[in-house]
């Protein structure tokens, strides 16, 4: 068993003053301290202000000259940064904690939360995919998000385009959380301003980033752990081969989640981390139904029947039009209708599109009205 393993069996206790709190976010935040080492500095040291005492030293002994402790100025910024952003300070071992990340090797020592913590004691299903989705991939998300709240769960995701965005949007009325790569503060994509305002109004945004950070690449990958280990099971949607989204599914795995798949067309390069993950023993997903009767336990929580309302979204036109267009569409025809309301767009304004992109040989019809990529 790993030094990491050990440490989950030692609970951590949550800081119960101002000054705690102050010492464990300065803690964590100085160099070459993660949440592993956190956990093993407390438990070691007793308390997040010897653990400081003692850093300088331990790193001399490591061969680290120069070491210095994260600075009082820089967590007293982040503080006032939370402050004016209404965030609030989750720690391991409070009551408010998550109970689904505690027993995480990995979890998180501080989580920077901004809306309802109490969405947090429902059951919940993750939900990630590709960005670049295609249109069925898209309303697969709504439709699996709409349901799975009417049956009682919160919809976790990531808030990236694509999956995360339509995951997000259809489960804002039953509750959904955002856990973010960046600051809790920090929107990214902007285009998602709006429905980061909204998820913190009737939902929540979580991020074990310090306040005002930028989320960069290497943030991704842990964010994703904190996704599948909030959740009991996590869906993907649309997947490439290679994609964060399988980084989740691996981290679901690791940490004793369920892995579910929706299948796609063998073309589809975009579904083509789904049949993987199905080959290799996700289980195959059609409906929110396949989701509930995988789990071990069903929620109690009763049925929300309010209907989501997606925010409108302005007109495309030109090469924007064209482009949404064939991001819409793949080897799997959908109905030229069906197109037209998942980009929210006129059939006057879609229709001279669709005839620009058939005779360039982007695009062909199918039998009853039904539109596909060309092979």
């Amino acid at each position: 068993m790993t030094e990491e393993q050990l440490s989950s069996y030692h609970p951590t206790l949550p800081p119960t003053t101002e000054e705690d709190r102050f010492s464990w976010l300065r803690l964590l935040r100085s160099r070459k301290v993660g949440p592993a080492t956190f956990r093993r500095l407390l438990r070691e040291h007793g308390s997040a202000q010897n653990a400081l005492a003692a850093l300088p030293e331990m790193a001399r002994a490591a061969g680290i000259e120069g070491y210095e402790i994260c600075p009082p100025g820089v967590i007293e910024a982040e503080l006032k940064a939370a402050r004016a952003a209404n965030a609030r300070l989750l720690c391991l071992g409070s009551a408010d904690f998550p109970n689904q990340l505690s027993d995480l090797s990995d979890a998180p020592p501080m989580l920077w939360a901004i809306g309802d913590v109490s969405i947090l004691r429902k059951p919940s299903i993750a939900m990630v995919g590709a960005r670049n989705c295609s249109s069925l991939g898209a309303r697969m998300a709504r439709g699996l998000a709409t349901d799975l709240g009417k049956q009682g769960f919160v919809v976790v995701s990531g808030l990236a385009r694509g999956i995360d965005t339509s995951a997000h949007l259809a489960a804002l009325s039953t509750g959904t959380v955002a856990v973010m790569a960046g600051g809790v503060d920090v929107i990214y994509p902007a285009e998602n301003t709006d429905l980061a305002r909204d998820i913190a109004q009737s939902g929540l945004r979580l991020s074990e980033q310090p306040m005002g950070i930028n989320p960069q690449a290497r943030h991704f990958p842990r964010r994703n752990r904190i996704i599948s280990g909030l959740a009991q099971a996590v869906v993907v949607v649309e997947a490439a081969a290679k994609s964060g989204s399988l980084i989740t599914a691996r981290d679901a795995l690791d940490q004793g989640r369920e892995v579910l798949a929706v299948p796609g067309h063998p073309f589809d390069a975009r579904a083509a981390g789904c049949n993987l993950l199905i080959r290799d023993g996700a289980t195959l997903v059609r409906s929110a139904d396949d989701v509930v009767e995988a789990l071990p336990q069903q929620p109690a929580d009763l049925l929300d029947t309010t209907e989501p309302v997606e925010p409108s979204k302005p007109a495309l036109s030109g090469a924007a039009l064209h482009r949404e267009i064939l991001s819409r569409l793949g080897p799997s025809p959908i109905a030229e209708d069906q197109l037209i309301r998942d980009i929210a767009a006129t059939a006057g304004d879609v229709g001279p599109a669709l005839v620009d992109l058939e005779l360039d040989g982007q695009i062909q019809r199918q039998p009853g009205g039904l539109l596909s990529l060309t092979a």
